[in-house]
């Protein structure tokens, strides 16, 4: 199967979209296809043993619309340039459109307001002026005619072929009553009404859709146009797209990143809320990743190109916007399958209409207005885009909060959730184990913290490593008979004294003082690690090793139990661990002990009674993912694991588990406001249109009135949709936000790397990230 993406042009309403898609649903090959009125693209999963890109364009074409294949960025920034030329036509047709039909109103209907141009006997001179005055605006606006008339040709006719009628009728009624003699009045102002104010409603339709592709105008233009780069050992200013893999780019405060990277030299601090939506400024040194897009606020640093053009972070993510809003959700489909027989229905009302008038009055000026009345005020269009546009809005509104959403359908299914499971490791808690506590009882207490972070930095265990970076060791100290005895600990030798590090039964010979046996249950009982070390056999301090909760997991626990969405946590840690994160974070449920397979049981046990989503880190935890009705992966940056989860959060941040459901009920809840306004206003509308109220009120719809109303139907559906802009997170950062300050000063004397070392000792407890640079002979904080 090959999945591609198509550029459609010709659509003019959810009839059209409905057209090609009923074309794509005929052809032999096709696994699925979504149309998308609002962004006039089409994505198709076909077999490409059996079709082929021409096949499918050429399937379109003969539905009357033309197609292209999206290939890239560029392609892309095309069709945004061609929305905003086909905007400036819709302006200037308006313009010009506007000014005949005003001239012609003063012509046709000037003797209500006292402008009497012909007198009564004149009823033929003035059928020829207006006639004169409408055929400019019909000329003008052709594309009507041309576009709705091979519509119904087709046999698929479309909202341009209602105008069409309903303006040929008018125009074709008025040439009537001039081959007659003459008439008192015409319908040529009607025709040029109903063009002229259809293109209002264009146009104003055309400018509210740009806003809601917004939020992929502003991913793109995170990518400069150009960068500098270092060819020959020389700075060269090229193209940002002329970037190679292994290209040395140099970047400079206040620039952004225009590839992924890793960083070679330099250091500086990087805004990536673009990417992320993290608020906090991040400190890049030598060896860190940097991402194309994100823009280095102060500093200087050279990188390698890694990832660029579509390779890239940024590309990626706006390929998932993209792609996310031509997807549509089950309730999208409703709306289709009304779409497809909407516009004949219409024809068949409005044709209905005049005949029944007609028959019963013998007026067939009034019938004829009725029937034009119908057919002008029904607006497939507002129905096509009620759901388009939200989808459109939420997709772009949660990638810049650092949501990306895989498809569209993912709004459906995380507004009806009301059990959130979540993965323990990696996801509530930082995911690598972490020093929590140190007791000692005669001790020194920094001078066996020295020891042991030195011996524990010669072992690759992930505890001997937690205790090794969480203390800087010194260089300096020199130990002997270093051993490592699996699953017990290490042991080494440091002034003729054996030290100890590991379980109880290896570290200990002697006898444990009450003080430590406390003090080691204390820490046990809170699911911690305890390390025992020992000087010759002797106990001499406990160190308590711990996956610590993420600072913003209860926060983000609390968010959903707020919401009464319960919380299950899932991991394979044992029990006591598992009771102890469960009372931290304030969880409803966990359960402990589970292996893989245990935990899809559970996902499946829980969808008996109720949608669930599933939060992991999206790569060991993908079968859980896979199996949820909504499986949210935590990525940071370019690690995002897109593959297995349908909601990715980039920020890394448990609380927007929160922000991403939110989404999911908001916008769900814009498509239902959007097809209510769409489908009450139709049938509201028609039968008032129809004349229903003509005999009880005397109330009768001009096609003028008719045609501002369908105008401003779509407009009203637009614009409910870009309410989701507004959407914020209901957490802030402000507490957290602080100046940093980067200071890079000069150390004299530094000979060799003990000297480093021991600059970077002194140094790392006023900052802990404080780098030195020996051949510099530097040092950043």
């Amino acid at each position: 199967m090959k999945k591609q993406k198509f550029l459609i042009t010709g659509m003019s309403c959810s009839a059209c979209s409905a057209a090609v898609q009923r074309a794509m649903d005929k052809l032999a090959g096709i696994n699925s296809a979504e149309v998308n009125l609002l962004t006039n693209s089409m994505i198709v999963e076909y077999n490409d043993s059996i079709l082929s890109e021409d096949d499918i364009i050429a399937t379109v074409i003969k539905t009357g619309y033309s197609a292209s294949l999206e290939h890239s960025k560029k392609e892309t920034e095309l069709k945004e340039e061609n929305l905003i030329r086909n905007a400036d036509k819709i302006k200037l047709r308006l313009i010009l459109s506007s000014a005949l039909l005003l001239v012609l109103m003063v012509v046709s209907m000037g003797h209500m307001v006292g402008i009497n141009i012909f007198n009564h006997s004149q009823h033929l001179l003035k059928g020829f002026v207006e006639l004169i005055l409408v055929l400019p605006i019909l000329a003008l606006n052709h594309k009507y005619f041309t576009s709705g008339l091979k519509a119904i040709i087709r046999l698929n006719p479309n909202m341009d072929s209602l105008i069409a009628v309903g303006a040929a009728a008018s125009v074709i009624y008025s040439l009537w009553q001039m081959t007659k003699g003459g008439s008192s009045h015409y319908y040529f102002e009607s025709a040029g009404m109903i063009l002229t104010f259809i293109t209002i409603g264009k146009f104003l339709e055309s400018k509210s859709k740009a806003k809601t592709t917004g939020a992929v105008r502003k991913l793109m233009d995170l990518s400069p146009k150009t960068s500098i780069v270092l060819r020959d050992g020389k700075e060269v200013e090229i193209d940002s797209k002329d970037i190679l893999k292994g290209d040395i780019v140099i970047v400079k405060s206040g620039m952004h990143f225009p590839a992924d990277g890793v960083v070679t030299d330099g250091n500086g601090v990087a805004d990536e809320s673009a990417i992320t939506g993290e608020s906090m400024p991040i400190t890049k040194r030598i060896g860190d990743k940097v991402t194309g897009g994100t823009i280095l606020t102060t500093g200087y640093l050279r990188f390698v190109a890694q990832k660029i053009g579509e390779e890239t972070a940024l590309a990626e993510i706006i390929r998932l916007v993209e792609d996310a809003t031509v997807t549509k959700p089950k309730i999208a489909k409703v709306a289709d399958k009304i779409s497809r027989i909407f516009v004949p229905t219409v024809i068949a009302i409005a044709l209905i209409t005049t005949l029944i008038w007609y028959f019963t009055t013998g007026n067939f000026e009034l019938s004829l207005n009725f029937g034009i009345s119908v057919l002008v005020i029904s607006c497939p269009c507002a129905l096509g885009l009620a759901t388009p546009t939200a989808i459109m809005v939420g997709t772009g509104k949660a990638a810049e909060l650092g949501i990306l959403v895989k498809s569209a359908e993912v709004f459906e299914s995380g507004a009806k959730i009301k059990a959130v499971l979540l993965d323990k490791t990696g996801t509530i808690t930082i995911g690598k184990p972490e020093v929590t506590d140190v007791y000692t009882e005669d001790a020194d207490k920094n001078s066996i913290i020295k020891i042991c972070s030195k011996i524990e930095s010669m072992s690759d265990h992930p505890l001997a490593q937690a205790i090794a970076t969480h203390y800087a060791y010194n260089n300096d100290i020199d130990v002997l008979d270093f051993k490592t005895e699996i699953g017990k600990g290490v042991s080494a030798v440091f002034e003729g004294k054996v030290y100890k590090l590991g379980n109880e039964s290896f570290a200990v010979n002697k006898d444990i003082t009450n003080t430590f046996k406390e003090k080691a249950n204390e820490y046990s009982s809170h699911g911690k690690t305890v390390i025992y070390v020992s000087e010759n056999d002797s106990p001499v301090a406990l160190i308590a090793v711990a996956d610590k909760v993420k600072p913003t997991s209860k926060e983000a626990i609390d968010l959903l139990n707020k919401e009464n969405i319960e919380t299950v946590m899932l991991t394979g840690d044992k029990e006591k661990t598992a009771n102890c994160i469960k009372n931290e974070v304030d969880i409803t449920k966990a359960y402990a002990e589970l292996l893989p397979a245990d935990k899809n049981r559970i996902i499946k046990d829980y969808q008996e009674k109720t949608p669930v989503a599933m939060v992991g880190d999206g790569i060991n935890d993908s079968p859980a993912l896979a199996a949820a009705d909504v499986g949210i992966a935590l990525g940071a940056g370019t690690d995002i694991a897109i593959e297995s989860a349908d909601l990715v959060l980039i920020k890394n941040d448990l609380r927007d588990v929160h922000t991403a459901l939110a989404i999911c009920r908001k916008v769900m809840k814009n498509i239902k406001e959007n097809l209510f306004w769409a489908l009450m206003y139709n049938t509201i509308c028609i039968p008032v249109a129809a004349g229903a109220l003509y005999y009880p009120l005397g109330l009768s719809l001009s096609p003028m009135i008719g045609t501002i109303a369908m105008s401003l139907s779509s407009i009203c559906v637009i614009s409910n949709a870009l309410r989701l802009r507004n959407i914020k997170r209901i957490y802030n950062d402000e507490e957290r936000k602080e100046e940093i300050i980067m200071k890079i000063i000069n150390i004299e004397g530094m000979a060799c790397v003990h000297c480093k070392a021991r600059v970077e000792t002194i140094l790392k407890a006023f900052d802990s990230n404080a780098v030195v640079d020996l051949e510099k002979a530097t040092a950043t904080l």
